[in-house]
């Protein structure tokens, strides 16, 4: 979770003994959760305010566990145990309170978090009687109560001044942070820039993992490097593909280094959280992003029978809404209209589809579906360049280059110069939004209109 927004989890799986131990997992609603725990950690009896300070702590510490995926990005199949000794105390079928009740009903969507973080805090806590320990004494929040404290003045005496109390926005199905799908060089996005922000901040504490320049959430062959000096590192295949046991690792070493999990927290702040990728499309959305997904989906209704090809204009209309409802039913998703992340996926796989197997198109060629830019070499950069010597010789503002296959400072240039000249943003980087417009340009010129490889299609997929 850790590239998502904190939310209330609908259930929780809880293994009932420690980790390694031979119990069972119960997979629970997480309301039912909270209730249970605090029936079992604190007394009814306690006076309200103490309560409400212990079921906040309760709820933040389950919701640490769940956003860090403590036991999952470790490989075991729950989010939390009824240990005491790692966790808190959960008995499976126990009696509820019904004041703790009414109470966990009107706290749930509340949790504790460090001032200039993201995350829930390790909320941890003891009993203050039989044990003690660095955060929230249980028994302590009683005479703090009786000294007339309300819960806020309560958790701050116990956590620092520095907290704050903030409510999660929805209550949702839990989901893992894994995309679903290896992320590999040429792939783009939100999950590649997680990735790139972790390996950054992993080689700090690991110098001989090389740090990413740009986490700009292009997964080139620099990211690929420190993939592979990463999994070499923590004794897993060299591929240099974040796969799921990567991924999962990778997510583990980044909390255990940023101390997630630990009551003293570095913190999560929001410059590591933000992304230069949406990670959901609507209608009403308009910009690059929404471009760049109308490309795939246009190629992909052109060789789809099945799904409604669109025009590719930066707003995510009625129109385009309707093709990506139309694709959400041939691949067997909810028809939401809306690019979330499993649609993302899906659209990328079925690009990537035809991309290995289309035939080559008389004008141009599809997206190549890797970000060419200086450094990279390779055929796809040999036809930019030729492209765009053909289109210099219409606009005396763009040079014409060499088609050596290699992308040099001469064809940044270029490229620099046609994003100027067609109102787009000039970074000398060729993504899919660049690649149209110069193949949308050139196949109008040499070719003529209505050739682009998304209006003619070379076969259709049934």
């Amino acid at each position: 979770m850790l590239s998502g927004e904190v939310f209330i989890p609908e259930t929780i799986t809880v293994h009932l003994g420690t980790p390694d131990s031979d119990a069972a997992n119960v997979t629970i609603p997480y309301i039912s959760y909270l209730k249970n725990v605090a029936s079992s950690e604190i007394f009814p009896t306690w006076p309200e305010n103490a309560l409400r300070a212990n079921i906040y702590a309760i709820n933040t510490f389950a919701l640490n566990r769940i956003f860090t995926e403590w036991y999952r990005s470790r490989g075991y199949p729950f989010d939390i145990t009824s240990s005491t000794q790692y966790d808190q105390a959960f008995f499976y079928g126990r009696e509820i309170f019904e004041n703790i009740s009414n109470l966990a009903d009107e706290l749930v969507r509340s949790y504790i978090r460090r001032q200039g973080s993201y995350e829930p805090l390790f909320a941890a806590f003891c009993d203050g009687s039989r044990t003690s320990c660095a955060g929230l004494s249980q028994w302590g929040t009683v005479g703090l109560a009786n000294q007339g404290l309300i819960p806020y003045e309560i958790l701050q005496y116990f956590y620092g001044e520095d907290i704050d109390i903030v409510r999660a926005r929805e209550i949702r199905a839990p989901a893992p942070s894994y995309p679903g799908v290896p992320q590999s060089e040429g792939m783009v996005g939100r999950d590649v820039q997680t990735i790139q922000i972790q390996l950054n901040r992993i080689s700090g504490n690991f110098p001989a993992i090389p740090k990413i320049p740009d986490a700009d959430g292009i997964y080139d062959a620099r990211t690929a490097e420190s993939v592979q000096v990463f999994q070499s590192v923590f004794g897993l295949p060299v591929s240099g593909t974040v796969d799921e046991p990567t991924w999962n690792q990778l997510s583990y070493i980044y909390v255990s280094v940023k101390k997630l999990a630990e009551l003293e927290s570095e913190g999560l702040d929001y410059a590591e959280l933000s992304r230069s990728f949406p990670a959901v499309l609507r209608e009403g959305d308009y910009g690059d992003a929404v471009r760049a997904f109308q490309y795939y989906l246009a190629v992909v209704g052109a060789y789809y029978a099945s799904v409604i090809p669109i025009r590719i204009s930066g707003k995510f209309d009625a129109e385009t809404a309707a093709a990506v409802r139309s694709f959400q039913q041939t691949y067997g998703l909810p028809q939401t209209g809306i690019a979330d992340r499993r649609t993302w996926n899906d659209i990328y796989r079925a690009y990537a589809g035809i991309l290995a197997s289309a035939p080559p198109e008389d004008c141009v060629r599809l997206y190549p579906n890797t970000v060419l830019r200086e450094g990279v070499r390779g055929e796809s950069v040999k036809l930019l360049q030729q492209y765009l010597t053909y289109i210099s010789q219409y606009d005396p503002n763009i040079q014409p280059i060499s088609d050596t296959g290699y992308f040099g400072p001469l064809t940044r240039a270029a490229v620099q110069a046609f994003q100027r000249e067609y109102g787009l943003t000039a970074d000398g980087q060729v993504g899919v939004v660049t690649w149209d417009a110069i193949t949308g340009v050139y196949s109008e010129m040499k070719c003529g209109a209505g050739k682009r490889p998304y209006q003619a299609p070379g076969y259709i997929i049934r």
